[in-house]
């Protein structure tokens, strides 16, 4: 447990981090819930997925049962060939990478809260077998088109490290060792530098010289920089060895300390993605300048609810007194916020009348700036507030729900 001068400060921002998700439950489209409190009225697919890991450990039936409207009503909107729409309502927006392995990863922890084994057995069955024509050459590794996943203003060219991990994770979930097993050894190979592919040289995302993951690589061309969501999963999940996951922490933690040497990073949590691109970089796009600029939103960007997978994967590593440490540093930045003013809201259709004064304290922000940690983007973001409750969870109980089984 918690110092006791840090409970009730943890205690608010859980009771905080309920009254977010519950206001966000009815959104303006068939009544599914809305992404962020006042912006992004929209059902995400896979903000409201990742949602789940938080949800789940909630213990609310309110929550529980919006979430089980989430995935049947994404089951209905399903293609003939099985794959997950990005907007939960639309059976038309299709194109992403990660909603469907999301989707299930999302049902195998639903059926295991719900005590429901064949719950949407014919939609998971569908969904694995588009998943399985994700594999261009049948080896395993799933590939991806840029900005198809999470990161929808930044390029993951081929096989990208995020998509794949979940992809071993819902294998894991579904009990489908096998093919965890052999996309875990695609995922082992090392990654192909120099541009030279040799015969016997084949694609994968471990790097010669470095802890953690590539950020993804395809052919002749990888990325080495550091993806924060996509290792932490591989920590979770159990694809990164116990040795590994611990070369990973300490990596991040020498690094992060180093930013923060040349004012790159002001606040004691790990960004997003780093080394940071920069306009003079070879991977830099000029769309760039306009919505990812070094150290901001996906280029750079401190993300809450990353962070809850950071404190999660923390605590899958046995870093408890480090996973405290952090869970705290969060829990401070979630009061950051840019909240609208109450006629700003109104005029989004809102009302902030009938929110309790103290649970307002807390913005549970998109994201925060790394240079000066200023928050940006939209308050009352749903898988903020969940991947909190998630974390506080984890650090609790020293467990990481859900993602311990797949580690064994």
């Amino acid at each position: 447990m918690f110092n006791s001068q840090y409970t009730s400060a943890i205690e608010a921002a859980k009771k905080a981090a309920i009254e977010a998700l519950l206001h966000n439950m009815h959104g303006p489209f068939q009544g599914l819930p809305r992404t962020a409190g006042w912006g992004y009225p929209e059902p995400y697919t896979r903000d409201l997925l990742i949602s789940i890991l938080g949800i789940a450990v909630s213990e609310n039936e309110e929550l529980l049962k919006s979430i089980r409207k989430v995935l049947e009503t994404l089951a209905k909107n399903q293609s003939e060939r099985g794959h997950i729409s990005s907007l939960v309502h639309d059976s038309d927006d299709r194109g992403a990478s990660d909603t469907t392995p999301l989707f299930l990863l999302g049902v195998g922890i639903y059926r295991k809260v719900n005590s429901e084994p064949d719950f949407l057995k014919d939609a998971v069955q569908k969904a694995l077998v588009w998943m399985e024509y994700q594999s261009p050459n049948d080896k395993y590794l799933v590939a991806q088109q840029p900005t198809s996943d999470w990161r929808d203003e930044q390029w993951v060219l081929g096989y990208g490290l995020y998509v794949n991990v979940l992809t071993y994770s819902f294998l894991k979930i579904l009990n489908q060792p096998e093919r965890a097993k052999k996309l875990l050894k695609g995922m082992s190979h090392f990654t192909i530098v120099g541009g030279i592919i040799h015969d016997h040289v084949h694609e994968g995302l471990v790097l010669k010289h470095k802890p953690y993951y590539a950020f993804w690589s395809y052919k002749v061309y990888s990325s080495e920089r550091f993806d924060l969501l996509g290792n932490c999963l591989a920590i979770l999940s159990g694809m990164a060895s116990p040795a590994r996951a611990n070369k990973i922490v300490l990596w991040i933690e020498v690094e992060c300390e180093e930013m923060k040497k040349r004012g790159l990073l002001a606040v004691d949590l790990p960004p997003n993605f780093f080394p940071y691109t920069n306009p003079s970089d070879p991977d830099w796009h000029d769309r760039y300048a306009v919505f990812n600029n070094p150290g901001e939103y996906h280029n750079g960007g401190i993300w809450p609810f990353i962070c809850g997978f950071y404190v999660a994967a923390l605590v899958a590593a046995k870093k408890f007194a480090l996973a405290e440490k952090k869970l705290l540093v969060l829990t401070e930045c979630l009061k950051k916020t840019n909240f609208l003013t109450e006629s700003a809201a109104k005029n989004n259709g809102r009302s902030v009348n009938y929110i309790n004064a103290e649970n307002m304290k807390f913005g549970f922000n998109e994201w925060i700036k790394a240079q000066d940690g200023e928050a940006k983007g939209q308050n009352w973001q749903s898988w903020s507030a969940a991947m909190y409750l998630y974390a506080v969870k984890c650090v609790e109980e020293k467990s990481t729900p859900f993602f311990d089984k797949m580690r064994q």
